[in-house]
């Protein structure tokens, strides 16, 4: 399983565009499949939470869920998670994960992943976090500076 982000000379079309995707590959297993040897639909939400905290990872250095929830008091909860699904994922193929942070408010952040293998598209989906403090299970905090500062470059829009 791979995270890395992609070169910006691949995505980069001019001025003003879009930072580089954030590509996560997922190996799906047999052991994913339901009778119809396709993805059991309850293991994709997982696919899609392992990329983004490998997003995390990739851009905290090195810190993802476990480290900021553990080392840093702060937790993520999500309270929003929506799927569409447009074609099977098998075992055939690496998953391919794009994550991208879509939006970023006072007190919660919210992720797009896209998921294609064999340069088809399987699912598109939302995820709503909010930031809150660890051991104060509900407490929510706005996003801690060093985050936001870290995301809002990242947001579809944002200057570069």
């Amino acid at each position: 399983m791979d995270a890395r982000p992609e070169s910006q000379t691949d995505t980069e079309t001019g001025t003003g565009s879009a930072p580089a995707p954030f590509i996560h590959e997922v190996r799906v297993g047999w052991g994913h499949c339901d009778p119809a040897r396709i993805a059991y639909t309850g293991h994709i939400p997982g696919f899609a939470l392992e990329a983004i905290d490998a997003w995390w990872q990739a851009h905290l250095g090195g810190d993802g869920w476990f480290e900021i929830n553990m080392d840093r008091n702060v937790g993520t909860p999500f309270v929003h998670l929506s799927f569409d699904f447009s074609a099977p994922i098998t075992p055939r193929h690496m998953l391919i994960c794009e994550v991208a942070p879509m939006r970023l408010g006072t007190k919660s952040i919210e992720f797009r992943v896209i998921g294609r293998q064999d340069g088809r598209q399987c699912f598109i989906g939302r995820f709503v976090c909010v930031f809150v403090i660890s051991d104060r299970h509900g407490v929510s905090i706005p996003a801690p500076q060093d985050i936001r500062a870290m995301v809002e470059p990242l947001l579809p829009g944002a200057a570069s």
